[in-house]
């Protein structure tokens, strides 16, 4: 499988923030999403949006990640909602249970 380069793109829509993902998210986006995440925490929204249609593939770091950027939403005070996510990583979300603390946005709803 090529590795393609984790990358992040913030947009502030009324009422939340977007957070456009793309590439592998996996041991190599870390830094990115932890870099992200403080961005977004500095824009002050209540609900962040992850936008993972244009994501390749995670691996079990890459749930990891979500899992500490969850934490850190709650933390925060924050809600998080997936977008995007194919039916496979859907499936993944629901039976690592990332689907108890987030909502899952299907087809265009988002």
């Amino acid at each position: 499988m090529d590795d393609r380069t984790f990358g992040a793109v913030i947009t502030e829509v009324p009422e939340e923030v977007r957070v456009r993902l793309s590439g592998d998210l996996n041991a190599r986006a870390d830094e990115t999403l932890g870099t992200t995440y403080a961005q977004v925490a500095a824009l002050g929204p209540h609900v962040v949006s992850l936008d993972f249609s244009h994501v390749g593939y995670i691996n079990s770091t890459g749930i990891a990640l979500v899992v500490r950027l969850l934490a850190d939403a709650r933390r925060d005070g924050r809600t998080v909602r997936a977008i995007g996510l194919t039916e496979h990583y859907r499936e993944i979300f629901r039976i690592t249970r990332l689907s108890d603390f987030m909502e899952i946005v299907e087809g265009d709803a988002a």
